[in-house]
């Protein structure tokens, strides 16, 4: 079975690049470019994980958090450029698992995707084993 996971943020740009890095270290890739269309896809595919912007339009990440905690204790990981301890308390508080800043090594983005998966059992075994981990010291930024 694959490990999906489900990005949710209002930049295509964003969404297209976490899309193609994610691929490249075996993962299968949803996208949802607003909160009211992430959770009807959390709903209908059940992804393994979802990452999460805070920053959208008429729904934004607090308000998706919420709302798919109702429902669904999925691991959710807030990526965004808002670097503040009172958000980052905030949106943990409101249902997120983790929260990482914009630009991030994408190495260090899979590392936190991995412990997710890990410490909530939603990752399965690897389908390509030959899939090799290699570190990228490239940041993801907008």
């Amino acid at each position: 079975m694959a490990n999906t996971l489900l990005t949710i943020d209002d930049d295509n740009a964003i969404t297209e690049l976490l899309a193609i890095i994610l691929r490249s270290h075996g993962f299968d890739v949803l996208v949802a470019n607003d909160g009211e269309d992430g959770i009807r896809i959390i709903k209908e595919k059940s992804p393994q994980l979802v990452i999460l912007d805070l920053m959208m339009p008429n729904m934004d990440g607090w308000q998706v958090c919420k709302a798919v905690r109702n429902f669904s204790n999925i691991p959710i990981m807030v990526l965004s450029a808002l670097d503040d301890p009172a958000v980052v308390a905030s949106v943990l508080d409101a249902g997120a698992d983790d929260y990482l800043v914009k630009p991030i090594p994408s190495a260090v983005l899979v590392a936190h995707i991995n412990k997710l998966c890990r410490r909530t059992g939603m990752l399965y075994p690897p389908a390509n084993k030959d899939v090799a981990m290699r570190p990228n010291t490239q940041p993801l930024s907008r």
